[in-house]
């Protein structure tokens, strides 16, 4: 299947809790076929099936050619000080804004057979798998910025093209 549209910034979807994934049933299949299509694409670090109008709790990684998914992720641990890393969301087009990141992230969830899987790892797996994870939570990067940080992006976005 081919990759799927990127919805923006203002669809509700992204805003949304979603769902947990309970019957692996073809479209759960479906879903992950359509979220690895999507995030290999050149300079795709993560799509969340949210990022692709899917309430699903389900996402899709690309760090260093290594391409996977995960079902039903949770954040479970998250180590050492957070730092500013630059970050940016294919949601929220052309924008690239220092966010405060755990330098270590690790989340578990399932895979399309039901086997447990744990996915963990520092730099930009640390940074997506946050990342990611937001977005499963109704989370944009954007909502973690400071008060002043967020009205400059804020006024960035309300000026794009796009939105």
């Amino acid at each position: 299947m081919p990759e799927r549209q990127i919805r923006l910034l203002g669809d509700p979807v992204l805003k949304t809790r979603s769902e947990p994934i309970g019957t692996i049933d073809a479209r759960v299949r479906s879903l992950v076929e359509d979220l690895l299509d999507s995030v290999k694409l050149p300079g795709r670090a993560g799509v969340a099936a949210a990022q692709i109008g899917v309430n699903l709790r389900a996402f899709s990684y690309n760090i260093d050619g290594d391409i996977g998914y995960i079902l039903n992720p949770v954040l479970v641990e998250l180590a050492g000080e957070p730092e500013l890393v630059d970050e940016g969301c294919l949601s929220v087009p052309g924008l690239w804004y220092p966010t405060k990141r755990y330098p270590f992230a690790r989340v578990t969830g399932i895979d399309l057979d039901g086997n447990p899987v744990a996915l963990g790892g520092e730099g930009l797996l640390a940074q997506a798998l946050q990342h990611e994870t937001d977005h499963l939570d109704g989370l944009l990067y954007l909502d973690r910025l400071d008060k002043e940080s967020r009205r400059a992006a804020m006024k960035e976005v309300r000026e794009s093209d796009w939105f």
